[in-house]
């Protein structure tokens, strides 16, 4: 107890890598995770009482027990670890397992997995909530795979050296696109002018004729109806939250809670919004992703059906269920199609849109008040506002700026 209060009559001494500030402001450590907590104590007591929960009393125990796990960090003590990330790094691994006894199984756990995955993204998307949930399932999926390409594949023969070297090739590209693609993705700030003034006139100045300025009235009034326009302008560009004038294509994101240049979408698989400074990163993510995963599973496919073509062994691989490796394998290739469909759905949608020179935002915008041609079943959509032909809309994508102060990438910038 002596050594507790020292340490707290200290707030400046630096954190050790297992210490952490709580949410009382208060030094504590991460083996002190289920220490001193009255809320576990009284809710353990009344359930073994078989007495009713208080009000909130379980909430309020999640946000304490969310505080208090945290993972040993080496720059400013522990780190809190976000539940939305672990259900992935659980689950997945279970899943496929079972999804690999029988091929029952894996119909069910294929078809189930990906519904409830829309679903937690509608839950989420209604909230407007952040979650690292998609980054994490997106990240452990990739590293998940490549282990099991490692751990099972790779032994088996079949596969060389080069084409491991590929396959590893392509993951860390992917990585480091992502990492790229986190980067920040162009945020709109205020004039420097606009941060440093802070004064307001509410007079005339001192060196101004206040008669001159009356003279000036009836030009003011001849420019009333220039004015009224540039002000409906202005109202529709500004930002009552983020308190800027935004610059034309830029919008707020309601997740993030600021304002992005040229906004195309927030993303939940990046945890992060794609706007003019990310947008090519966030499309070479995609690509190298896609092309991975497809070489990946040629890869899988030709280990464990060697007998059958690439299109068939899909639905037609006779006697792979009947080692449970092998069965493994041939599971997770169906799961790393059912993710690559997906992705190369949205690589698709990007790059219409790119061509025709609109957004994702904009394209909602334009559907939604029925101002914009759509095609295929809204797979194409034209605005017609700032297309500038086939050639001109990837070359004016290709060469628009980052925008303004861009930070350099860093590895925490996954999360």
């Amino acid at each position: 107890m002596k050594k507790r209060a020292n340490k707290a009559l200290k707030p400046d001494e630096p954190l050790c890598c297992c210490e952490y500030m709580d949410r009382q402001g208060e030094r504590s450590h991460v083996a002190a995770c289920c220490c001193d907590c009255e809320d576990l104590d009284d809710a353990c007591d009344r359930w073994l009482k078989k007495e009713p929960q208080k009000a909130n009393s379980l909430s309020h125990l999640v946000t304490v027990m969310t505080d208090r796990l945290r993972v040993p960090w080496f720059w400013g003590g522990a780190r809190r670890v976000d539940l939305s990330v672990l259900p992935p790094l659980l689950l997945l691994p279970v899943l496929l397992h079972v999804a690999a006894l029988h091929f029952l199984l894996g119909i069910v756990v294929l078809t189930a997995l990906p519904v409830l995955v829309l679903w937690y993204y509608y839950v989420t998307h209604r909230k407007k909530g952040r979650t690292l949930f998609f980054l994490s399932l997106a990240l452990f999926s990739l590293g998940y795979m490549y282990y099991l390409f490692l751990t099972e594949v790779f032994p088996r023969g079949g596969v060389g050296l080069t084409q491991l070297g590929t396959v590893t090739l392509g993951v860390a590209m992917t990585l480091a696109a992502l990492v790229h693609t986190k980067r920040e993705p162009g945020y709109v700030r205020p004039p420097p002018a606009d941060v440093h003034s802070t004064v307001t006139y509410h007079s005339p100045p001192p060196d101004r004729d206040p008669v001159v300025l009356a003279n000036r009235g009836s030009e003011s009034e001849q420019q009333g109806q220039g004015v009224e326009q540039m002000d409906s302008g202005r109202s529709r560009n500004w930002c009552s939250v983020c308190m800027v004038l935004r610059p034309p294509r830029a919008g707020h994101c309601r997740i993030c809670d600021i304002c992005v240049l040229r906004l195309d979408h927030h993303c939940v698989w990046i945890n992060s919004c794609v706007g003019q400074s990310n947008h090519r990163s966030f499309l070479l993510t995609l690509l190298l992703f896609l092309l991975t995963s497809l070489y990946g599973i040629s890869l899988v496919l030709r280990s464990v059906c060697p007998q059958q073509n690439l299109v068939t062994a899909l639905v037609y691989c006779p006697g792979v269920y009947n080692q449970h490796s092998s069965a493994l394998c041939f599971t997770c290739a169906w799961y790393s199609c059912i993710v690559t469909g997906g992705l190369l759905h949205l690589l698709v949608l990007q790059l219409i849109n790119v061509s025709y020179n609109v957004t994702e935002r904009e394209t909602r915008t334009a559907l939604r008040d029925k101002t914009a041609h759509s095609l295929y079943w809204g797979l194409v959509v034209d605005t017609g506002v700032y297309s500038h032909g086939f050639r001109g809309n990837w070359a004016e994508f290709l060469t628009m700026g980052e925008g303004p102060d861009a930070p350099l990438s860093s590895l925490t910038d996954l999360v």
